[in-house]
């Protein structure tokens, strides 16, 4: 992966932008921390997919699994 201070950056951001469709990512750097990174769309999508859980879904990612067990006691009477 190449790495690139963030003027150089700027100055060069559309070769950076084809770079990254070509698959060759590039980490960008804030005095010299890495800062960003710039990658395909492909590659981004594998972190972070744009399809959305429904609310089942979400709920079944839970990670303690779900263990429901009813209560067999019968219900108890009402008078309307």
């Amino acid at each position: 992966m190449k790495t690139m201070q963030v003027r150089d950056a700027k100055a060069g951001f559309s070769a950076l932008i084809e770079a990254a469709e070509k698959g060759e990512p590039t980490m960008i750097t804030k005095h010299g921390k890495p800062a960003a990174a710039i990658v395909s769309v492909e590659d981004a999508l594998k972190l972070h997919p744009e399809r959305k859980l429904n609310f089942g879904e979400f709920l079944l990612t839970y990670p303690g699994g779900i263990d429901l067990e009813r209560n067999p006691s019968p219900s108890r009477e009402i008078d309307l």
